[in-house]
């Protein structure tokens, strides 16, 4: 899933709006693909995420620009990724 992610405190986020928790053993990775703690995520960061079946953040990658700029695999559907 793609949304827009700021860090809110300790393990949780926010992901579009909504106040997620972090997965216990989250990995958050930067634009150079560098693990990263949750408060160190500049805030409104375009990123690509993915839950557990907890609906807990479990891994995260914080976009380019670039990568941003480009639509979401199938997006061109009208559905839901």
């Amino acid at each position: 899933k793609a949304g827009e992610l700021s860090h809110l405190q300790d393990m949780f986020v926010s992901i579009n709006g909504v106040q997620v928790r972090l997965a216990p053993g989250v990995q958050i990775r930067d634009q150079a693909n560098r693990l990263v703690v949750p408060t160190a995520v500049p805030p409104a960061s375009q990123v690509k995420y993915v839950l557990d079946q907890e609906g807990l953040v479990r891994q995260v990658w914080i976009l380019t620009p670039e990568e941003a700029q480009q639509p979401a695999a199938g997006s061109g559907t009208g559905g839901n990724n």
